[in-house]
């Protein structure tokens, strides 16, 4: 119900009842707040004109039991009276043995101050100390209400926000894998009869060379084919080696490149077995290429290097080009970013896909210069059943 055509004014219209609800509950939490802070400084005023009651000797022996009962109802507000000379008179709901301790005392004036206005005791026209009195244990509970409720709300929002964000996602990534597969679908009719008519080609004793650059491009045609039927399923692995698929990728784009930019390859001697799938590697590793190449305007240096470190196996791709900023490392992956004026931004986002997603490797910025250059590193694990 969420995706359909009113999906989106009803969550419009949760979102604001959500809010109107979580705004009326926080107000009346803060109306009752202040009433019950206000009915704690009442208590103390009445406590304090207790006190005074209390100074004075000439009330008869009722009025002083009845003010000795006042004096005695506070067990929660904590409290100290101050005399005019600074000394401490009394206290309650304090600790007795910090009490004692002048420092201590000091502090909680300054606390209490921030919390509640002092309240003088007077003595006829003479003030004979001050109530100095902080929040009971109650209210500071309830101060701390409002927050564990936004934090609710907050982990709440959060957790509908994810939800939400999943859901697009993953119909984002249906729509983009049945683009596919649908331009998979769209490429095998005419790629066919380019096949046939390769064939008739043939036949009529034309130029074997350009019917071998024409077959080529079929068999290009026939693996950018299978690459885009393979999005949105989980690709086939399989061991193999990843020197001979880097080199294949990086020979077909070296050939089909300018002449102006230096390509070099390093690669160990010997076999490094990998568990790939061939055709979304090499899309890979010629999405990088292509991109190293724009990025040095076709003209440059570009080296592809292959290591291992036990089962670790790296393949480097290193451009002189103008470089990125440290803060884009990551954000080069994004779906989207582009610093191309007419790139769609899919080509790393898809890049980081097939490797992390369906290889289980790992994919990073090694290191960029302004207008230096830049290495991307592909981190993959050496197959660990190869003899």
């Amino acid at each position: 119900m969420i995706f359909t055509k009113h999906g989106n004014a009803f969550r419009w219209i949760i979102i604001i009842a959500s809010f109107i609800i979580v705004s009326l509950i926080l107000w009346k939490t803060y109306e009752f707040f202040q009433h019950f802070k206000e009915e704690e400084r009442i208590k103390m005023e009445n406590w304090s004109l207790a006190q005074n009651e209390l100074i004075n000797s000439d009330i008869d022996a009722n009025i002083g039991e009845l003010t000795l009962q006042v004096l005695n109802s506070n067990k929660t507000t904590p409290m100290l009276v101050i005399n005019e000379d600074g000394s401490l008179g009394n206290y309650n709901n304090i600790d007795d043995t910090k009490i004692t301790n002048s420092l201590y005392v000091k502090k909680l004036i300054l606390k209490f101050q921030k919390e509640n206005r002092p309240i003088p005791i007077k003595i006829g026209n003479s003030i004979a100390g001050t109530i100095y009195y902080g929040n009971s244990p109650l209210l500071n509970k309830l101060k701390y209400y409002p927050l564990a409720l936004l934090l609710i709300v907050f982990l709440f929002g959060a957790v509908i926000f994810f939800f939400y964000s999943s859901n697009k996602n993953a119909t984002q990534n249906k729509l983009w894998s049945g683009m596919a597969k649908e331009t998979a679908h769209q490429i095998g009719t005419p790629l066919s009869s380019l096949i046939g008519w390769t064939e008739i080609l043939k036949s009529d004793h034309v130029n074997p060379d350009y019917i071998a650059e024409i077959e080529k491009d079929v068999d290009r045609l026939k693996t950018i084919t299978e690459r885009f039927s393979k999005i949105g399923s989980l690709p086939t692995l399989e061991e193999t080696d990843i020197i001979k698929e880097t080199i294949d990728s990086y020979d077909y784009l070296k050939t089909r490149s300018s002449n102006l930019i230096d390509f070099e390859i390093i690669t160990p001697k010997g076999d490094i077995p990998v568990n790939l799938n061939k055709q979304l590697y090499s899309w890979c590793i010629e999405n990088l290429v292509k991109n190293a190449i724009d990025a040095m305007k076709g003209r440059g240096k570009l080296i592809v290097e292959i290591s291992q470190l036990e089962n670790n196996v790296k393949v480097s791709i290193t451009d002189t080009g103008k470089g990125i900023s440290k803060k884009d490392f990551n954000k080069i992956f994004a779906p989207g970013y582009t610093t191309k004026k007419r790139g769609w931004g899919l080509g790393l986002s898809l890049t980081r896909r097939i490797i992390e997603d369906f290889h289980d490797g790992k994919i990073r910025v090694l290191q960029s210069q302004k207008e230096k250059g830049t290495t991307i590193q592909i981190s993959l694990k050496r197959a660990t059943n190869y003899v």
